[in-house]
């Protein structure tokens, strides 16, 4: 995650549109396209680069990997997993808003852009090009607006359950709330956007939401805590 949210940016100039491949006809032959060998060279999934236990932000500054820019990064990664995992059940059982989930994810891809640039040691260039707005966070909100005018009132803790795509999405629900953590003392710092924070906490919400929407769905019951005896 840490890699591909810091070269995220630069893909578009090592993927070469098709536009970029010259067509030849030869006289009386077959249309043949070529490449130049720049063109034709595919990124490798491996850089080899952080084999000492060092890896590079967007700004192209060196940090040890565990430091709390790769956690955030890394927990935000798992986050994406977790909800394309929960998605994965929500198609099998029908559900409309799984468009919902394949736009969170790209935007979790905007999110971790951000985290990877660090404000200290960023330019105005690499600012512009992750910064990152409120409209995402208003969104959510309008589907969490949306979904609980379609639940019944919250009376209970309730356990995650209620089949697979809701107990899928309180797992999601989890690691967002701990990729909120991760993040809050960067925000405090000053190296990322406080808009990714509260996109965070919206999403949390926002899965919570979901999972309770699911099961409702899908005619199953959510448990609810009761207190040992």
């Amino acid at each position: 995650m840490a890699a591909a949210a810091a070269r995220g940016a630069q893909l578009r100039s090592v993927l070469r549109p098709a536009a970029c491949v010259r067509a030849i006809r030869p006289p009386g032959g077959r249309e043949r396209s070529y490449t130049t060998k720049s063109e034709d060279r595919i990124p490798k999934i491996y850089t080899k680069t952080g084999d000492i236990g060092f890896s590079s932000t967007f700004t192209g500054e060196r940090r040890p990997k565990e430091d709390h820019i790769f956690e955030a990064l890394g927990t935000t990664d798992e986050l994406s997993s977790a909800i394309g995992l929960a998605r994965e059940f929500c198609l099998e059982k029908g559900h409309s808003f799984t468009d919902q989930l394949d736009k969170i994810q790209c935007v979790l891809q905007d999110v971790g852009s951000n985290i990877a640039t660090p404000r200290s040691s960023a330019r105005e260039s690499h600012i512009k090009k992750t910064k990152f707005s409120s409209q995402p966070v208003a969104e959510l909100e309008s589907w969490i607006d949306s979904y609980t005018e379609e639940l019944p009132p919250l009376t209970s803790f309730i356990l995650p359950s209620g089949g697979k795509s809701s107990a899928a999405l309180h797992v999601a629900r989890a690691v967002c709330r701990r990729a909120e953590r991760c993040v809050a003392p960067i925000i405090r710092s000053g190296e990322a956007d406080p808009d990714v924070g509260k996109y965070l906490n919206r999403l949390s919400d926002y899965l919570f939401t979901l999972a309770r929407y699911a099961a409702l769905n899908e005619g199953n019951s959510e448990r609810i805590y009761t207190r040992p005896e």
